[in-house]
């Protein structure tokens, strides 16, 4: 007889074993055992399925991560809301004594015995005051922004920059202290001029005095956030792709056409994100608005008579001697402060989001 191999394979669990026996010629007594053969591995599964793929461990830096950085996120929700109801636990019993309507009436008299107090001429003051600064700070930010990526040589970009970045380091209150004592004079110089020659635009009306006015601290909360904004749009001009500056300039652009083809339409969403943060930074500005503000209140447009009053600087300037009532009046007004900031954020990150999406679908 020839010989006749025959094969058996079974699946285990663990692998493929593969029996292999054979017949010999007739007469032998010689017999050959059956002998596994497995192809599993020392180290873990057989390859093929899903044991090609390695497995999670249970607990690693992986995992740790992310852990951390969501607690992370979570602690500043809860911080968020802490505060906020912090703010309406303590507002409550002072809007209760109010006698006057909190959001239309103009004045501030929470220390009497009938309190009354209003945060309508407050909220006017800072969105006025915050608005103007940034119409003054955004086209010279956005300026020096540009300058400073395309047009000035690496050398005298980085220095200047350098040196745009330090005015961020000066405390407010040394600008608060410069606006009062010398730059008051050039500004009621500025604002005699604007009556004089415009006084016909309700804007730079009024007979005087001029000097510590609504143009006073916008200019000088105007010089607070520039450099921010100068330092973010930068940095945002600096992230253009090459490539898209490069094929502006091939197809007969000059540098400007480039910049506004190519440079601007690209960096919109951070130059919203970086004027919405030094919108921020005006809304919350203290102690250079309570020092170069008049401190008044009610509502006007007029920007150079003396006057003008936020809700910030009004906290600062009166929380020292405000009672129970008043200190409780003085809170009503930040929770204010807080949900005009919180609302502000909430628009730009819903712009931004609106634009990253504009610009994928047209990519």
């Amino acid at each position: 007889m020839g010989e006749s191999p025959h094969r058996s394979a079974n699946a285990g669990t663990g692998g493929t074993n593969v029996t292999e026996s054979r017949e010999w010629p007739a007469g032998a007594s010689a017999r050959v055992a059956e002998a596994p053969v497995s192809t599993r591995t020392p180290e873990g599964p057989g390859l093929g399925g899903g044991g090609a793929l390695p497995r999670a461990r249970a607990f690693g830096a992986e995992r740790a991560f992310r852990g951390l950085t969501l607690a992370a996120g979570t602690a500043v929700l809860v911080v968020i809301a802490a505060i906020a109801v912090f703010l309406v636990a303590k507002a409550l019993p002072a809007l209760r004594a109010n006698t006057e309507n909190f959001w239309t009436f103009e004045g501030w008299f929470p220390n009497d015995p009938e309190p009354k107090f209003g945060i309508g001429a407050l909220a006017f003051g800072t969105v006025l005051s915050s608005v103007i600064a940034l119409l003054l700070a955004v086209p010279v930010a956005l300026g020096i922004a540009l300058y400073l990526s395309h047009y000035a040589p690496r050398r005298v970009g980085t220095t200047l920059g350098f040196l745009i970045d330090l005015l961020a380091a000066v405390p407010s209150v040394v600008f608060g202290l410069w606006g009062r004592d010398y730059f008051s004079g050039p500004v009621a110089d500025l604002s005699a001029w604007l009556n004089r020659y415009f006084g016909w635009i309700p804007l730079f009306g009024g007979d005087g005095p001029f000097g510590a006015s609504i143009l006073l601290g916008a200019l000088v909360l105007a010089i607070m956030v520039l450099p921010i904004i100068t330092s973010l749009s930068r940095e945002v001009f600096l992230q253009t792709p090459t490539a898209n500056e490069e094929a502006a300039l091939a197809l007969g652009a000059t540098r400007w056409e480039m910049i506004r083809t190519a440079v601007l339409p690209y960096g919109r969403p951070g130059i919203v994100a970086a004027v919405m943060l030094g919108l921020g930074r005006a809304l919350g500005e203290t102690i250079a608005l309570a020092l170069t503000l008049g401190i008044t209140f009610g509502i006007s447009v007029n920007l150079i008579e003396n006057g003008g009053n936020t809700i910030a600087a009004n906290i600062a300037n009166a929380f020292g001697e405000a009672n129970d009532t008043g200190r409780g009046a003085l809170i009503a007004s930040g929770l204010v402060l807080f949900a005009i900031t919180l609302i502000v954020n909430i628009t730009a990150r819903a712009i931004i989001h609106r634009r990253r999406e504009f610009t994928e679908s047209a990519a």
